[in-house]
């Protein structure tokens, strides 16, 4: 027989061994023990600890938590409803893994040695059920979501385990400088608008004495990086420096504001009824002392400039989806109601009383 015939043969011979040495080698011993499937899959399986553990999980030690979520809207068993902890939060039992071909029926478990996940973007979570599309449910709320809060997280206003219920906070003491803010207001200029301690008083800017210092903060950093269109704001705050802006922003929150107490009676019953229907109170208070403090208190507020607000959203001056929805079917004698209702409402710290 030629040579290379007798190594081909040779070549093929130990190929085959290979082969089967490799297949009795990767292949575990229960295969084909029932037929062509693993004798032991269904033992194995079922010694794999629930990669979810369930919401009845977590009710021991989230106890407040647990009984928001059980008494909202994301617990609704009848309806078909139920909005499991583990769709937000991640599954609470994981599967570990050493190898390939190395099963593992016990891995990392909450919350003995595996931490949950905490959603952080919760506009990119909520809209996965929440965003306005073609064929969804009418009975699922649908949101359309530039017009609804722009990029503002979902928590700042909704209890993320009971969406229904608003979200609250207490305001915090200011933090900065106050007597630096004082300083900066002077050379920055803030007086020719707002007034030496934020009450405008019939200047054209708004009052800011006793206003939420994270709102203040906000609204400068908005005109600094033109989210706020208003050029005589953007040069003002160009050459602010952000130790300044909490300097500034620490020092009208701690003025004494002051409301207009100007005795329009009928406007302001009117205002304080539409306040409550058109959902203001929301947001801002029924009393006009906002539920956030990123929001703006809009108690003891200039009347006109709440008016020229309003009508502002109305028409597109301003950018804001929801507030543009709350205004679009508001007349003006609605702003003008509104704009009495607050102005003349109690303030914070009010220097009046």
């Amino acid at each position: 027989m030629p040579k290379h015939i007798s190594r081909l043969i040779m070549l093929l011979v130990i190929l085959g061994v290979v082969a089967y040495a490799a297949k009795q080698y990767f292949t575990v011993n229960s295969f084909y023990e029932f037929g062509h499937y693993r004798g032991n899959s269904v033992a194995d399986m079922a010694s794999n600890k629930p990669k979810f553990k369930g919401s009845a999980s977590c009710k021991d030690c989230h106890k407040d938590v647990y009984k928001q979520w059980s008494e909202g809207i994301h617990y609704n068993p009848a309806a078909g409803k139920v909005v499991k902890c583990e769709v937000c939060h991640g599954p609470g039992g994981d599967r570990g893994t050493k190898g390939m071909f190395d099963h593992v029926s016990t891995g990392p478990d909450h919350p003995q040695n595996m931490k949950m996940i905490v959603p952080t973007d919760t506009v990119k979570l909520c809209v996965v059920c929440h965003e306005q599309i073609a064929g969804r449910p009418a009975q699922q709320k649908q949101i359309v979501i530039a017009d609804h809060a722009g990029t503002q997280q979902c928590t700042v206003c909704h209890n993320p385990h009971s969406p229904l219920t608003i979200n609250e906070a207490k305001p915090t003491p200011p933090i900065g400088n106050v007597t630096a803010g004082k300083a900066d207001v002077d050379a920055a200029g803030c007086a020719a608008c707002h007034g030496p301690t934020g009450i405008s008083d019939g200047l054209p800017g708004p009052n800011l004495a006793g206003q939420n210092q994270p709102y203040i903060m906000a609204a400068f950093r908005a005109y600094k990086s033109g989210a706020r269109s208003n050029d005589f704001m953007k040069d003002i705050v160009a050459n602010v420096k952000d130790s300044d802006i909490t300097d500034i922003s620490a020092y009208f929150a701690t003025q004494s504001c002051k409301s207009a107490h100007n005795g329009d009676a009928d406007a302001e019953a009117a205002g304080q009824k539409l306040a409550l229907a058109s959902k203001c109170a929301t947001c801002h208070g029924t009393n006009g002392i906002s539920r956030q403090p990123v929001w703006p208190n809009l108690a003891g507020q200039s009347k006109d400039y709440l008016v020229s607000a309003l009508q502002a959203y109305k028409n597109g001056g301003r950018k804001n989806g929801f507030m543009t929805k709350i205004t679009k079917d508001l007349s003006d004698a609605d702003f003008a109601n509104l704009g009495a209702y607050f102005s003349n409402a109690k303030c914070q710290r009010d220097g009046a009383e």
